[in-house]
């Protein structure tokens, strides 16, 4: 590009129009691409939180990478958690017994999922003990009959710290009177809150020495082991290498096959806002065209005498390109400067607009994540810089072009 281009088509955007409505047009244009660029990067942003969010709860309580054996049980456990520590990316492993049963307290019973963890070793690759709300893990201990319990399923059962409740096993007992559900008292030693409905309100915790009496289980016997690694992006990959390296016949799985459904559907609603949100972009980069196709008609006469001097039909079109690029320049700057602010202080936003309006988003009382988090990333805003600005030049080339064909003659004859 010359300089005179550049030059004319930066004066031409400086310039006072004798048509303001084309300014007015220019100016929506502008500031619709910082909104919608704004809006777009911080409703990512806050899809990115509350996936984060809702990761770090899910796999505070279970794991990345989950090793079991095909019959329901592994009695070599040690064996294989040391094979499965010999990988670079295991940080550190846990065995587990895991069954099902009910639990029963006055009137109310309830179905829940029994783990047996050990509780020296499950600090390594869960934080359960950063969710306990009342009591502490080390308090299971082995042949005391200690459980501890979600905080939705103590609300439901009424039961606090140190109660007593019965465990129900369905694995029965035969005795005269036919098959009869094994039952065990235990002694509530601490109550837990994971953030996520499903762990609170199904899912107690025992010693794993207890879950192998309930359960009737060989000495030394568990369900599997259970794996944390220093990346957790990087299970499947992790899970494919043990498959090969592990001796024993196992079945691997890993956190992203067990909770698919959780990410994919966030993951979904995600991708369907940013589609929304960037036709928003779209029609503020379109409404470019209009301005510059009223730009070029207000500039015939200006157009042709650039042609009688000389000037060729590309560079013309060269000029108005660098009317819309500048637009589109300044918009996506702006909307990146104020997406990138509202999503790093989407909290102290929030928080104003709950003292103005007298609302609350987000009620502790209804919801587990009482605060609307925020994760920007670097990959999604260029992303979405680079569609924005994409766009407004795709928006300039009919524009320049009909300013390329203007006749001379013809925008001249009534001057």
């Amino acid at each position: 590009m010359s300089p005179y281009e550049l030059f004319i088509g930066l004066r031409y955007t400086r310039a006072k129009r004798r048509n303001h409505f084309i300014s007015f047009i220019s100016l929506i244009s502008l500031l619709g691409i910082t909104l919608g660029m704004t809006a777009l990067i911080t409703v990512m942003s806050v899809m990115n939180g509350f996936q984060k969010e809702v990761r770090s709860r899910i796999l505070g309580v279970a794991s990345h990478i989950q090793i079991s054996g095909f019959n329901g049980g592994l009695t070599d456990w040690r064996d294989v958690a040391r094979e499965a520590l010999a990988h670079g990316q295991v940080e550190a492993a846990a065995p587990y017994v895991s069954a099902q049963g009910m639990v029963s307290f006055d009137q109310g019973v309830s179905g829940v999922a029994v783990r047996g963890i050990a509780p020296e070793l499950e600090d390594g690759v869960a934080d359960l003990s950063r969710m306990m709300i009342d009591g502490r893990l080390e308090d299971l201990v082995p042949g005391r009959f200690g459980i501890v319990i979600g905080s939705e399923l103590a609300r439901a059962l009424g039961v606090f710290t140190g109660d007593k409740i019965v465990l129900i096993s369905p694995q029965g007992q035969v005795t005269p009177a036919g098959m009869l559900p094994r039952l065990k008292q235990f002694t509530v030693t601490g109550i837990f809150e994971a953030g996520h409905f499903e762990y609170d309100s199904s899912l107690v915790l025992i010693n794993i020495e207890d879950a192998r009496r309930l359960y009737r289980m060989e000495a030394g016997q568990v369900s599997g082991v259970r794996l944390k690694l220093h990346d957790l992006f990087g299970a499947p990959q992790v899970a494919q290498d043990l498959a090969s390296t592990i001796s024993r016949a196992v079945l691997i799985s890993d956190w992203t096959r067990q909770h698919a459904n959780y990410f994919r559907a966030i993951q979904i609603e995600k991708r369907m806002l940013s589609l929304i949100l960037a036709l928003i972009i779209a029609v503020a980069a379109f409404n470019i065209v209009s301005t510059l196709v009223m730009a070029v008609t207000d500039k015939q006469p200006d157009i042709a005498i650039l042609r009688t001097l000389g000037a060729s039909p590309r560079s013309i079109m060269k000029i108005f390109i660098v009317q819309g690029t500048l637009i589109g320049i300044l918009g996506t700057a702006l909307g990146v400067l104020g997406g990138v602010s509202l999503a790093y202080n989407i909290e102290s936003v929030i928080a104003v607009i709950e003292r103005v309006f007298s609302v609350q988003f987000l009620s502790r009382e209804v919801y587990y994540i009482s605060e609307i988090p925020s994760d920007p990333q670097a990959a999604d805003i260029i992303a979405v810089a680079v569609v924005s600005f994409v766009l407004t030049l795709l928006a300039t080339i009919y524009p320049s072009y009909r300013a390329s064909r203007v006749n001379p003659a013809e925008a001249l004859r009534y001057e």
